[in-house]
């Protein structure tokens, strides 16, 4: 089986302006990303496997195939926010690690911050530039790493509690083992002193 050649990070930008939609996916696309864009929240959350209600739908599996390593969304929309997708983002077990970056042409600190306290890893100031294209790699690297290492707990855990289950069953492998340490350690006590060198 061939090695495949490593697979871009696949963004999903959130924007109703149909030209700023354009301009964050050329400047995506520029800086090596695969880029999936919608135009309101409700949509992103559809694409993502979430109704927009608070109960989750089941993710189809050609929707797995194309996982989102981070989402990218405009403050102001009508309808459901940048904020209220970022919310809905974050209360999900199965998208709450996905990198999520606020854009906004409106630069109020009390709303960056908000959205930083809830959970946003950056918040950028439209209009977007290329160099705010390098500060995303480092979120998703980092998801990434939080991810792999939840994976291997999970992976421990179920290998703790599958060897405490062929442990546990059966008292008399474990008192067998008891009964040979105390011989072990009687046995240690008669040896040193056959073996002992005579210094008369």
């Amino acid at each position: 089986m061939a090695v495949a050649t490593e697979t871009p990070f696949h963004v999903l930008a959130v924007d109703d302006s149909l030209l700023d939609r354009k301009l964050i996916e050329r400047l995506l696309k520029t800086s090596s990303f695969q880029v999936t864009t919608v135009d309101s929240g409700s949509k992103a959350l559809q694409f993502l496997g979430l109704h927009d209600e608070d109960s989750p739908v089941s993710v189809h599996s050609d929707q797995l195939d194309v996982a989102v390593n981070l989402i990218i969304t405009d403050y102001c929309m009508p309808g459901m926010t940048g904020y209220d997708l970022l919310k809905k983002i974050k209360e999900s077990y199965s998208l709450r690690d996905i990198p999520v970056v606020i854009m906004s042409s409106e630069n109020i600190p009390s709303r960056i911050n908000r959205c930083l306290e809830e959970g946003a890893d950056e918040f950028f100031l439209k209009p977007v530039r290329l160099s705010d294209m390098s500060k995303l790699k480092p979120h998703i690297l980092k998801s990434r790493c939080k991810e792999q290492y939840q994976q291997e707990q999970e992976q421990h855990q179920q290998s703790d509690s599958n060897s405490n289950e062929s442990s546990s069953p059966t008292n008399s492998s474990s008192s067998d083992s008891s009964n040979s340490r105390k011989r072990k350690a009687a046995d240690d006590e008669i040896l040193p002193q056959a073996i002992r060198p005579r210094n008369s």
